[in-house]
């Protein structure tokens, strides 16, 4: 009778899983969308895209959290970039390690790709999980010019990461190799944290 039981609780074990056809469709067309995007497929991106209520310009690797925007990003590719933006591509979505398309930008050193995704509501102060932001990257790379582009779309020297709690004005003070970028900062306001808006009675 024990050989009996077996079959059944694997019908069991296998029905109670994600793998649904509508799941497993729902997979494939994310990891296909991503693939063409990997690959430049224009064709195959177009067509995909411009389904009637279609949503895949957000998917995520199901490994990394990286979405299109991280795809294109990487590979340096604008005309790409706009184009995801244009279809609604989230501009702050996160990977698995909390970076967002304009972190990785900075990473990268894609200086021209920060006013397309600020253009598309980037938030210049979103930090990955390590409570690090854009303008901080900027300054540990020493790049003054990027430095200077996010503080001109609002990036605030004074947000503090989670692991060091130094912000980006720290990180140039305390750097004896950056010191245009502190005088930078010297002549940059310092800003308070933005308190959270409670309800109102």
């Amino acid at each position: 009778m024990t050989k009996f039981l077996f079959p059944a609780a694997v019908a069991v074990a296998i029905a109670l899983t994600p793998s649904t056809p509508a799941f497993a469709q729902q997979q494939s067309e994310s990891y296909k969308f991503l693939q063409a995007i990997k690959e430049a497929k224009g064709n195959d991106v177009i067509a995909m895209l411009d389904r009637p209520g279609s949503t895949i310009v957000n998917a995520r690797d199901v490994t990394s959290g990286e979405g299109a925007l991280h795809i294109v990003i990487k590979r340096g590719d604008q005309t790409y970039l706009r184009y995801l933006l244009q279809k609604g591509a989230d501009a702050n979505m996160r990977d698995r390690a909390g970076n967002t398309p304009l972190i990785l930008a900075v990473q990268l050193g894609q200086r021209d790709m920060i006013p397309i995704l600020t253009a598309a509501k980037a938030n210049i102060n979103l930090s990955n999980q390590s409570g690090v932001t854009p303008l901080i990257l900027a300054v540990q790379g020493r790049d003054i010019d990027m430095v200077r582009q996010l503080l001109a779309a609002g990036a605030n020297p004074d947000q503090s990461d989670r692991m060091a709690g130094q912000s980006a004005r720290d990180y140039a003070t305390n750097d004896p190799r950056n010191t245009a970028i502190a005088k930078l900062f010297t002549d940059t306001p310092r800003r308070q944290q933005a308190a959270v808006a409670g309800p109102k009675f």
